[in-house]
C-alpha cells in the first residue's frame, strides 16, 4: 500500500520531521540540513555518500549519443555523457541514510527514471525530492519543463513524492538583476496549489532579498510550501542577503544548498556547527 502523503517514512514526510525523528539534526530549523551538490559522477557520488550530508543532490538527463539504450545517466548540462547511470547511482544510494534529490533537464529523462525509481522503492523510506524548473524566471534563459506533463508523470508513479518547482534563472554582474515578480510568483501559484504534495521552490540567492514580498506571499499560501536557497558558481552576494532571508521568513520554511564559503560563513553568523 502506497504511504499517505507525509507520513512517517514516505517521500513526501517533510525533511526536518524525518532527520529530527533519526536523531540528525536538533531543531525544525532548514538551515540544519546539510546537502551535497552535483553528486552525479561515481567519484561525486562516492564522497557525497561518505560525507555528512542529509541530502545528496544530482542531475539526470538521457545520454547525446544514444548509448547505453537511452538509459538515464547522471550528469549536468553542458555534458552529455557520464560514468554513472541512474540505475547505479540509486543502487550505491539505497544502502546509505541519504534523502536525495533528483533534477530533470528533459521530459523524455522523467518516465524511464520513475521506472527506475519504483523498482528501488521500498528500500527508499526518506524523503525524494524530484526537481525541475518549470516556468521563466528573472534573467532565465534556459528551456523550461511542460509543468503538467512533468507534474503528471511523476505522480502517475508517486503521488507521494516531494516536488521541487523551480523557473529559470541567470545572474549578470554588470548590471542590476531584477528578482521574482509578482507575475513568476502567481504563475507557480496557480500551477501548485492544485497539488496535494509539499512543494519547495529553488530560488536564486542573489535574487532573493530583491523578491521578499512576493516569495512571502508564495510561502503563505500554503503550508505545504517552502523555500531551497541555491547559489550559482559566480553569483555576487553577501551573507547578510542570506540573513535577511533568515529573519524575515519562518525557519522551518527555508532550506540553504549553498556552496562555500558562503554556507560556512553563514551556518557561522546564525550559530549552526559546521561538519568540515
Amino acid at each position: 500500500m502506497a504511504a499517505t502523503a507525509g507520513s512517517l517514512g514516505s517521500w513526501s514526510e517533510n525533511i526536518l520531521e524525518h532527520f529530527l525523528r533519526n536523531n540528525q539534526i536538533t531543531t525544525k530549523d532548514g538551515a540544519e540540513i546539510t546537502w551535497y551538490h552535483a553528486a552525479n559522477h561515481k567519484a561525486q557520488m562516492n564522497e557525497a555518500l561518505k560525507s555528512t550530508a542529509h541530502m545528496i543532490e544530482a542531475d539526470v538527463l538521457l545520454p547525446g549519443d544514444g548509448s547505453e539504450h537511452g538509459q538515464p545517466i547522471m550528469a549536468h548540462p553542458p555534458e552529455t555523457s557520464s560514468d554513472n547511470t541512474l540505475q547505479e547511482w540509486l543502487a550505491e544510494v539505497v544502502k546509505s541514510d541519504k534523502g536525495i534529490k533528483l533534477d530533470f533537464k528533459s521530459l523524455a529523462a522523467v518516465e524511464p527514471s520513475m521506472m527506475l525509481l519504483e523498482s528501488v522503492k521500498r528500500h527508499l523510506k526518506r524523503p525524494v525530492w524530484i526537481n525541475a524548473d518549470i516556468l521563466p524566471g528573472p534573467n532565465g534563459d534556459g528551456r523550461v519543463m511542460d509543468a503538467k506533463l512533468f507534474i503528471d508523470t511523476v505522480t502517475s508513479f508517486f503521488p507521494d513524492v516531494t516536488f521541487s518547482l523551480g523557473w529559470t534563472t541567470g545572474w549578470h554582474p554588470q548590471k542590476v538583476n531584477e528578482g521574482y515578480s509578482w507575475t513568476m510568483v502567481k504563475e507557480m501559484e496557480f500551477i501548485c496549489h492544485e497539488l496535494n504534495q509539499p512543494v519547495t521552490f529553488p530560488v536564486r540567492a542573489a535574487l532573493v532579498r530583491q523578491s521578499c514580498s512576493q516569495l512571502l506571499w508564495l510561502l503563505k499560501k500554503s503550508g505545504r510550501y517552502s523555500l531551497t536557497i541555491w547559489t550559482g558558481k559566480d553569483d555576487n552576494y553577501s551573507i547578510e542577503d542570506l540573513l535577511c532571508i533568515r529573519d524575515h521568513f519562518d525557519k522551518s520554511q527555508v532550506f540553504y544548498d549553498i556552496l562555500e564559503p558562503q554556507n560556512y560563513e553563514f551556518k557561522q553568523a546564525i550559530g549552526i556547527k559546521v561538519n568540515l
